[in-house]
């Protein structure tokens, strides 16, 4: 990793920084790589507290734009070698997962917007607090998860988790209900789409772990011991 994630590149005078800029030069580089894991758990609490903070500055859409896309610009790989390894209920843990479950709508938005379109009915608050627009399509979901990052650089980041959160709550129902239908259809006994049933269930799970995760942060966020 370099120091131009994010930001650490010399900004020229008078031009607009292409990527947020929020260390000097050589910052990130003093942490990436680095043999000592104390090195490598500050990087991650700095860069997170500093990407906040920086979306927080002021009034620049363009800025938090830029924030919301980091991902699309730099690679999820990249931001999840700092931030992935964090404990959940940090700063750094949350962050990586609304980016982690950004990639995730991005990388299949039709499969997000079925399953959390199955699953609504049976969670309807969590689908009132995740704020989807009807009715829930793929440009919906993709637009869901523009706006929770959004939120977390320009609004409240309380907010921001916990509508990650009920996203992930109605989309893990979605996906547990889809594998009893799968289970019910007989499709795994008769071979015609083997294993869909326990590729969905594990999905399930692992969201409603995400959401729980995202629900604690955000209460130790309005506590202000969320770090």
């Amino acid at each position: 990793m370099t120091s131009e994630w994010p930001g650490g590149a010399e900004r020229r005078a008078g031009s607009r920084p292409r990527r947020p800029a929020l260390f000097g030069p050589g910052v990130l580089d003093t942490f990436a790589g680095a043999p000592d894991p104390a090195q490598r758990i500050e990087a991650a609490h700095v860069t997170a507290s500093a990407l906040i903070q920086h979306g927080r500055s002021g009034n620049d859409p363009e800025l938090v734009a830029r924030l919301v896309a980091l991902a699309d610009d730099h690679g999820l790989d990249e931001i999840a070698e700092l931030w992935a390894d964090r404990p959940a209920v940090s700063l750094p843990g949350a962050l990586w997962r609304v980016y982690a479950l950004r990639a995730g709508i991005r990388r299949d938005p039709e499969g997000m917007a079925e399953a959390f379109d199955y699953g609504r009915r049976r969670a309807p608050v969590h689908e009132v607090i995740a704020g989807v627009a009807e009715p829930p399509g793929a440009d919906e979901v993709r637009d869901l998860a523009d706006a929770v990052l959004t939120g977390a650089f320009s609004g409240d980041l309380a907010v921001a988790l916990e509508r990650a959160a009920a996203f992930c709550r109605v989309v893990s129902t979605g996906k547990a209900l889809q594998a009893d239908d799968v289970v019910q259809d007989g499709l795994d006994r008769t071979g015609a789409d083997d294993g869909r049933a326990s590729r969905l269930t594990r999905q399930a799970s692992g969201l409603a772990r995400t959401a729980a995760d995202l629900e604690d942060a955000a209460q130790r966020w309005r506590k202000g011991s969320l770090e």
